[in-house]
């Protein structure tokens, strides 16, 4: 979409030169002379940037910049004021009102188009997709040549007529190449290729060098100034788009670097001082480098715009009062946005150490204003910008090396992550022996055992002595108990390990299976049993199975000594849960139930191997699921778990009817 401006000038001159400038940029323009027909293209008219003179014939600016912020829809419109006004309090009252940008007369009109750009936060629309090439000539009819040269091959041109509006413009815009003419009015093409290459934000910028000389001196000359490539304007200008594409391959390989900015954009200076006149002279001789100049009576004026609005350097006066320096110098630096800003004082020659005590970073004598002024601030703006340049590299560097140090690390860890994976592999391979060994070699042995000694206690031809036979008993019994425990420990094993095979199962089928399997090992005892309908899990029948049956075991376990025992199997809210009213535990000690061999109740009472619970906690796990226990001693305990749907199980095509089990 072609973003739409409106101008609001008094001065036709203004309103032309803008509407040219964003024209060529590819703006729309809606151009008002007066208040009133501002206010008629606030209603009636689409935009997406104003910029409106503050002093109208009808209107005032700052007015008719609240009557917009207010018109319904216009919120989000970008705004600029343009004012000869550059008084602190005038702008701090434009940029408190709502404007987005303040500039002062006379402006830099490619500085107020890229700014717009830049607050609407797109690139022009005719050149967003395409590479950007800067064409600087003083001669308007080889500038358009070179236009309808690069345009029909796919490049976006901008163009300039002049050195120092190409540097502006190709600070503020940052072309992917520049083409320079080597013969100008002001600075010459050699001229501003060395600016371009001191310039942190465009040192690598591919730049083309054309002239009308036909030596070679001149040619070792203009490469010699840092040009990547040197164009005689007698040739073809086939030549140019054939050295452009090589210079622009050549620079794309280049590792790109963001740049933050450069010396040649339009910046501002802040001059803080008591004599209006002596302030309108420095900013006269600033504004001849494209400097934004704002005027300040004092430093709290100043620190006021500091808040507001950022400056690229502040000069103050000194006025022969040595203490006020020390102290506004103090003030300003005690701020973190301004500590690092240049600051360049003026005054007497017998003051310049004293100044540069007190904290200012140069000293200009009265007798160099205003010349000495400009080559002063702009050494100072150029300084800064080259340090916080060098200081972008190092942060970039020692980025880069936390980069590279993370990506070791990572490599490390996965290569020791690796290393643990094969050493648990290799470990649960020998606990898969060691369960073989235990489920073959050493319940051979037990049930050997076992069975020999309840043949010679049920034995009745060689009658045994009270004591053998309370050996035996003993032995028969401790026989048994291992059993068990080998037992136990198998089903922990397989709990622990293998895949789940996941499936949507019916719950309640599964428990009073479970139930009526555990209620058919202890037929004399009365059980009352309790089992929710409709209940359904997504998950390893299997091992669910595995958590029913211990758990519903130790329900009816533990209520053993209950004169009506209850055992319940439920849901609620998609949680599981086994309830008793049985023995119950101490509430503090629920987090000691799921350790292995842990137990709370005294074995003669409650006979077990320990590993049930652990067994149960293994199994929900493996599901992604959690369990816990609410209890109270003597009344008995629940214990809760959830089995979460796998996630490529919880589609509605899950949703029909649960398999019931056979």
């Amino acid at each position: 979409m072609t973003p739409t401006v409106l101008i609001v000038d008094d001065s036709l001159t203004v309103r032309m030169d803008l509407h040219e400038a964003f024209s060529g940029d590819g703006f729309a323009t809606i151009l008002c002379a007066t208040g009133a027909e501002a206010r008629t293209a606030f209603t009636g008219e689409s935009f997406q940037a104003a910029v409106l003179d503050v002093l109208l014939p009808d209107a005032d600016g700052l007015e008719l910049l609240t009557e917009l912020r207010r018109t319904p829809g216009r919120d989000g419109v970008v705004t600029m004021l343009l004012s000869s006004e550059s008084e602190v309090t005038d702008r701090l009252a434009g940029l408190r009102i709502g404007a987005d940008e303040y500039v002062g007369k006379p402006y830099d009109v490619g500085y107020v188009v890229a700014r717009t750009r830049q607050l609407l936060g797109e690139t022009s629309d005719r050149d967003a997709d395409r590479t950007t090439v800067l064409v600087i000539d003083d001669s308007m009819t080889f500038r358009e040549r070179l236009r309808d040269l690069l345009e029909p091959e796919g490049y976006a041109v901008l163009t300039a007529s002049g050195g120092e509006e190409g540097l502006r413009m190709a600070a503020d815009r940052r072309p992917h190449a520049v083409i320079v003419d080597g013969v100008m009015p002001g600075i010459d093409g050699a001229t501003v290729i060395r600016r371009i290459r001191l310039d942190p934000a465009l040192r690598d910028t591919p730049c083309l060098l054309m002239t009308a000389a036909d030596d070679y001196a001149t040619e070792m000359q203009m490469l010699d100034a840092g040009a990547d490539a040197f164009v005689r304007k007698q040739q073809d200008l086939a030549v140019v788009l054939a050295k452009l594409a090589a210079v622009l391959r050549q620079s794309a390989e280049q590792l790109p670097i963001e740049a933050l900015g450069g010396p040649h954009g339009p910046g501002k200076v802040l001059t803080v001082g008591p004599d209006r006149a002596e302030l309108d002279r420095w900013g006269e001789a600033l504004r001849v480098d494209g400097y934004d100049i704002v005027h300040a009576t004092g430093i709290d004026d100043a620190l006021d715009l500091l808040a507001a609005q950022p400056v690229d350097c502040i000069v103050i006066a000194l006025n022969g009062d040595v203490d006020r320096a020390r102290d506004d110098c103090r003030r300003l630096r005690e701020v973190p946005e301004v500590a690092d800003l240049p600051l360049v004082m003026t005054g007497a020659e017998e003051r310049m150490l004293d100044c540069l005590a007190a904290g200012a970073d140069d000293y200009v004598r009265d007798t160099d204003v205003p010349e000495g002024l400009r080559v002063h601030v702009r050494a100072q703006i150029r300084r800064k910008q080259s340090h916080d340049d060098a200081r972008r590299i190092r942060e970039e560097l020692m980025r880069r090396e936390l980069d590279a140090a993370e990506e070791r690390a990572a490599r490390q860890l996965a290569e020791t992550r690796a290393a643990l994976v094969e050493e648990l592999e290799w470990r649960n391979r020998e606990l898969e022996a060691f369960s073989g060994s235990v489920s073959h070699d050493l319940r051979g042995p037990l049930q050997v055992i076992s069975s020999f000694a309840e043949h010679m206690l049920e034995e009745d031809e060689e009658p045994l002595g009270e004591k053998t036979r309370y050996r035996l008993t003993r032995m028969h019994a401790a026989a048994m108990r291992m059993a068990d425990l080998v037992e136990s420990l198998l089903i922990l094993a397989r709990a622990s390990r293998g895949d789940l095979r996941r499936e949507l199962f019916d719950m309640t089928t599964t428990a009073r299976q479970v139930i009526s399997d555990v209620a058919a090992r202890d037929p004399e005892r009365q059980v009352s049993f309790t089992v929710r309908e409709g209940m359904t899990a997504d998950a390893d029948e299997g091992l669910v199975r595995v958590i029913l049956e211990n758990l519903i075991n130790n329900a009816v376990k533990f209520t053993r000594k209950v004169d009506r025992p209850v055992v319940e199997v439920g849901a609620d809210d998609g949680r599981f849960y086994v309830r008793d009213n049985g023995a119950g535990f101490p509430a503090e000690q629920a987090g000691q139930l799921f350790r292995p061999f842990a137990r709370l109740h005294d074995a003669r009472d409650f006979p077990g191997t320990g590993i049930g619970l652990t067994t149960v906690h293994r199994a929900v796990e493996r599901h992604g699921g959690e369990i816990w226990a609410e209890s109270e001693e003597g009344r008995g305990a629940t214990f809760w778990f959830t089995l979460p749907p796998s996630p490529e199980h919880s589609g509605p095509e899950r949703r029909g009817t649960p398999r019931r089990p056979v």
